[in-house]
């Protein structure tokens, strides 16, 4: 892992007398509080629009981006900086409560000789040097589809500094469950061929669901393909999550591993390949925005997603807080992932959550990690953004 002992050190006293919970609020206001100023006395029935834009994004998120599609980027990326600086991810300690207790599904014994499905994802470990806590890094069954384990979630924690945050990880067996990609109403914008939320059908069988990537008029440095329709030019050489027409997903570089074939249903693309080979980017350290985006106060350390495939197909997809691109790459890689890409930073977007179904028929969702702040129910309602749900096959 990253060494960030010189980070620290510095941030130790505030990780013993962390700030209150209400100055904490007061700080990720600041963006907010200044583009409403502005917005208020520049365009004020433009950014209602914004506000007042369906889905369950936030009041901060909404005027974030609106900010920035409307020329104050400068401002909003130094008030994100003053906001990260105050309120730095905590170091040291453990998790509060432990390794959290999943909503583990039971799974049907049956006929080795006869049961469906692929092997189970690798044991994960700690980072480097840290006893494992109870609990940790074991995969425990979340979703099963005729019986047999379909999503599986494990918990690690991040690195050896930020040792009180979870990341999650998701494992997804595409034998069992097959894949969609939705555009978000406002990016790419929608069509008819994919809804913007999860319909009332589509709640009867999806299992899992994460976000996508960057805004594609941002720095994802890609395209966005699906179903016949091209919303932004693939570009040769960028990572490139591909779905194809039986629900299964690749992931690779465009024109290289992966390309246009009869078969390839969609492709979201998003900056450079993370793990390639089963090995992760050695630019990941020293690579800049231009390569692994832009974050909040442009720091390392931050919520950040990925996904990934293994050699024999599975599906894993990482999220949670405190992530360095190398951390995020070290923790796809130790999950079997042999090529792998980074999807989306900073915590109003990196999302992901499974789902079961209630005794009375109702659809109970559950976040794959403790500090994450979009909730499954954002699903429910059309979303601004594009987003991955797997559906149990027939």
């Amino acid at each position: 892992m990253i060494s960030t002992s010189s980070q620290a050190a510095s941030r130790q006293h505030d990780s013993q007398h962390p700030p209150s919970r209400r100055r904490r609020r007061w700080w990720r206001l600041l963006p907010l509080l200044a583009v409403t100023v502005l917005a208020g006395t520049v365009v004020g029935p433009s950014v209602l629009g914004a506000l007042l834009a369906p889905g369950t994004d936030s009041v901060a998120a909404r005027l974030a981006e609106w900010g920035r599609d409307h020329g104050f980027d400068g401002l909003i990326t130094w008030l994100e900086k003053k906001q990260y600086e105050h309120d730095p991810p905590p170091t040291g300690g453990e998790p509060i409560g432990g390794i959290p207790r999943v909503a583990i599904a039971p799974v049907t014994p049956s006929d080795p000789a006869s049961a469906v499905g692929s092997s189970g994802p690798p044991a994960l470990h700690p980072p480097a040097g840290l006893p494992p806590l109870p609990g940790e890094g074991e995969w425990n069954t979340v979703a099963t589809v005729h019986g047999q384990p379909a999503v599986r979630v494990a918990h690690v924690r991040p690195d050896r500094d930020h040792t009180s945050l979870l990341v999650g990880v998701m494992w997804i067996d595409p034998t069992l469950v097959r894949g969609q990609l939705h555009p978000g109403f406002q990016d790419p914008g929608a069509t008819s061929l994919a809804a913007t939320s999860l319909t009332a059908a589509e709640q009867h069988t999806v299992v899992a669901v994460f976000n996508g990537g960057f805004r594609l008029n941002g720095a994802s440095h890609g395209g966005y393909f699906s179903q016949g329709h091209a919303a932004r030019p693939l570009v040769d050489g960028a990572a490139s999550l591909v779905l194809r027409t039986d629900g299964t997903a690749d992931v690779g570089s465009w024109n290289r591993e992966v390309r246009m074939e009869p078969d390839v249903v969609s492709v979201r693309q998003n900056l450079i390949p993370l793990v390639d080979g089963g090995q992760v980017n050695p630019t990941c350290q020293s690579g800049g925005a231009a390569q692994w985006g832009s974050t909040v106060g442009q720091a390392a350390f931050i919520h950040r997603s990925g996904f990934g495939v293994t050699a024999d197909g599975g599906e894993i997809y990482v999220g949670g807080p405190a992530l360095s691109v190398c951390n995020l790459g070290m923790i796809l890689q130790a999950a079997g992932v042999v090529r792998g890409m980074e999807l989306d930073i900073n915590p109003n977007w990196v999302s992901g959550a499974y789902f079961q179904p209630t005794s009375g028929g109702a659809l109970h969702g559950f976040r794959l990690f403790p500090d994450e702040r979009v909730a499954p129910e954002h699903y429910l309602s059309p979303s601004s953004r594009d987003w991955y749900a797997f559906y149990a096959r027939a």
